[in-house]
């Protein structure tokens, strides 16, 4: 009887710790986030615009989409290099869509189940035939990409007509008129239809993490896979939900991102899947598994959003942006390393 009493009072403990670890790197995602933008705002008088403001938004979306499905997958023990291609495939099978005549609507459909066929593929991989995440997902991407370039010859697909860019271009809440000139003059922006996405789905990821039984299950599954099904949970099932899952928002982004080009671009979202695991990780995702949360993912993801542009506006080239990228990247995994070791 003493034994279980230590025994759990030692569970009570390390679950404490692991909760005030997560929450200090939470903090100093955040406090990163902050420095980063009074930084730039320091050394450029244009970074903290409204429009600037605007612009790190949208390009902080396709990483936010991604880095909602990489949390879920990551918390499960796994991992998913294929979303950059399969959101290319998704993307450009979306436009063949409606250069074949679909109605936009339907084509942005049919390339988001295209995404999603490619998640269960990769889910059947690691949960049926037993191959590694990383390989089963390494080899999705070969195939995706491959299949994107076939279908279009390589070449981009446009001609596509403003209804498909109505999505990636549009906002809501938008307010112009037409001024006395005849020129339309727009006294409200508008929220971004890509940004309200973004923020819908950053609820979604809350509200299935935090406050659902899948959520709780995602999250013992990459805890302890095997007492979670000695507890009761599908385990096959729940890790099968999380590559679909990762699929459809990939199949989500390669849509809107195509919308805001208004092209198919076979070529796109290369590299797309480090910025994804990026942000999950910088905003406390554990690469082992069972540690995670989505306000943290929303935090990474700006944090490379904010960091980009900065460098940007301050004339740093891409190649040198590249590297401070992947020291980062090399920086916040070392340190989930080291609290992984401390629980």
């Amino acid at each position: 009887m003493l034994e279980m009493t230590s025994d759990r009072t030692q569970s009570v403990d390390r679950t404490a710790r692991q909760r005030r670890r997560d929450l200090i790197q939470k903090f100093a995602a955040l406090g990163s986030l902050v420095a980063l933008v009074i930084a730039f705002s320091i050394s450029s008088a244009a970074f903290f615009s409204v429009g600037n403001m605007m612009t790190v938004s949208l390009q902080v979306t396709s990483i936010a989409y991604l880095g909602v499905a990489a949390t879920c997958v990551i918390i499960t023990g796994g991992i998913d290099l294929s979303v950059g291609s399969v959101l290319a495939l998704a993307g450009v099978s979306a436009a063949l869509l409606v250069k074949a005549g679909v109605p936009v609507p339907v084509a942005m459909l049919g390339g988001i189940t295209v995404g999603g066929l490619c998640g269960l593929v990769n889910g059947i991989c690691v949960t049926r035939m037993g191959l590694p995440p990383f390989i089963a997902t390494l080899g999705m991407m070969l195939v995706a990409r491959g299949l994107a370039l076939e279908i279009t010859g390589a070449r981009p697909v446009s001609d596509l007509g403003d209804a498909f860019g109505a999505l990636g271009n549009g906002a809501l809440f938008r307010l112009s008129h037409i001024g006395a000139d005849g020129f339309p003059d727009t006294t409200f922006p508008g929220i971004p239809y890509p940004v309200v996405i973004m923020i819908v789905l950053f609820v979604v990821g809350s509200v299935l993490l935090s406050k659902t039984s899948l959520g709780r299950h995602i999250y013992a599954v990459g805890s302890n896979a095997e007492a979670a099904r000695l507890s009761g949970v599908n385990v096959r099932g729940v890790t099968l939900f999380t590559y679909v899952f990762s699929g459809v928002l990939a199949g989500v982004t390669g849509c809107v991102l195509m919308s805001r080009l208004v092209t198919g671009q076979p070529n796109e979202g290369v590299m797309y899947e480090l910025d994804a695991i990026a942000s999950a990780v910088i905003g406390g995702t554990s690469l082992m598994g069972g540690v995670g949360a989505i306000s943290g993912t929303v935090i990474g993801a700006f944090v490379i959003g904010v960091l980009r542009n900065g460098l940007n506006m301050n004339g740093v080239s891409s190649f040198i942006q590249q590297i401070i990228i992947g020291v980062v990247i090399l920086g916040t995994v070392w340190i989930d390393q080291l609290r992984s070791r401390k629980l």
